[in-house]
């Protein structure tokens, strides 16, 4: 494991923390300085910091957060803006999101302090269910497009206006119902099992409908539920129970993937 992502992983510090951190020489590895961010640490070898040894951590933890409109999934923003770390503190500072939420979404986000357990659950197929509002009304065309997928050589639309994605392949919707449809606006709970740059606003972009609310209400087995907006809390001891046997599937799926 490369000795930025070992500290991260293993401390309260973030990657970007480490690196300064190892450049300024207040890393030892076996008691010598190391001033490489991309030492691979081998197994068995000893990492100073600041002269205290850092100890491996032995399992993880993973938090569900209840993101409000108006913060973005990022450390920091060059504009100054809030971000999910406002709301929870040095205490998750270091915790990985699990994927997006853009800055006009809301609803459940994942964290974790261990990247295998982050990547393991962005590059699954696990169902993220989202409750939308659009404006207009839901069309045939728009019913198709869920049920076989659409393929979009132009799909700025619906994107942020940095973005430098252009194309985009839709994959047919896992679940979809339609809870309310007239011409002022929609309303609709899908389930997707991808989770690409606003996916969902680019989709119903393409079809002229702007996206007026987007909440996450579902990921895999964890649910939002009536956690209030803003606030976190630990998994339970069954959906821990079932991320276990997830990763272990996963492992068998990919068993030299996820090593460090």
């Amino acid at each position: 494991m490369r000795l930025n992502k070992f500290i991260s992983h293993n401390t309260t510090y973030s990657r970007r923390e480490a690196d300064r951190l190892i450049e300024a020489g207040e890393v030892k590895v076996n008691r010598k300085v190391v001033k490489e961010p991309f030492y691979d640490v081998k197994e068995g070898e000893k990492v100073f910091l600041k002269g205290k040894l850092i100890k491996p951590k032995r399992g993880y933890t993973v938090i569900v957060y209840h993101k409000p409109k108006g913060e973005l999934v990022t450390k920091k923003d060059d504009r100054g803006r809030r971000t999910i770390y406002h709301s929870l503190g040095g205490k998750f500072k270091h915790f990985i999101p699990v994927g997006r939420l853009d800055f006009a979404s809301e609803g459940l986000l994942l964290l974790t302090d261990s990247p295998k357990v982050a990547k393991a659950l962005m590059e699954s197929e696990l169902p993220r269910v989202y409750n939308l509002k659009i404006k207009g009304s839901i069309t045939p065309q728009m019913e198709e497009a869920m049920k076989e997928g659409l393929e979009l050589k132009d799909a700025k639309a619906g994107g942020h206006s940095k973005s430098k994605i252009t194309s985009m392949r839709f994959a047919p919707f896992f679940a979809y119902r339609i809870e309310k449809n007239s011409p002022t606006y929609s309303k609709l709970k899908v389930a997707l099992t991808e989770g690409q740059n606003r996916e969902i606003r680019r989709f119903f972009a393409h079809f002229g409908r702007d996206v007026l609310d987007l909440k996450r209400v579902e990921y895999g087995w964890v649910k939002l539920n009536a956690l209030p907006k803003g606030k976190s809390r630990f998994l339970t001891r069954k959906e821990y129970e079932k991320l276990k046997q997830f990763l272990k599937e996963q492992d068998g799926k990919n068993p030299a993937k996820d090593k460090p």
